[in-house]
């Protein structure tokens, strides 16, 4: 079992930053990848970006491409998701997931085994 625990979500004004951080305990994957998805009630996760473990190959969402980094840390076994630039539509909660997606599969929830309990990020006006 791999478990994730989000933390750095809050109340950011718009134009703000935040960075969510997403650290990994538990059995080790390889070749593996992780994820960040968001999700507000009654709708469907949206994925946000994605870093492959070997090699670091970075997938983002056209939607926050710019706008957000997102990183590991390998000695902290820690991913984080930087975002600039915040507007009051990303107001949702974020989850970080974990896994062995495909290249299929990388930027969609089914791709992941392992979740977090997610943070929310509120963006005033």
């Amino acid at each position: 079992q791999v478990q994730l625990v989000e933390s750095g979500g809050g109340l950011v004004q718009a134009g703000g930053s935040l960075r969510l951080s997403c650290a990994a305990s538990g059995r080790a994957l390889s070749d593996g990848a992780t994820g960040w998805f968001r999700q507000s009630l009654g709708k469907e996760r949206e994925f946000v970006a994605a870093r492959r473990w070997s090699g670091g190959n970075t997938y983002y969402a056209d939607s926050v491409k710019g706008r957000v980094t997102i990183s590991r840390d390998n000695a902290k076994n820690t991913v984080y998701l930087q975002m600039n630039s915040l507007e009051p539509e990303d107001t949702v909660g974020y989850y970080c997931a974990a896994g062995r997606p495909i290249i299929v599969t990388i930027r969609f929830s089914s791709g992941y085994n392992y979740w977090g309990q997610g943070t929310q990020v509120t963006v005033s006006s």
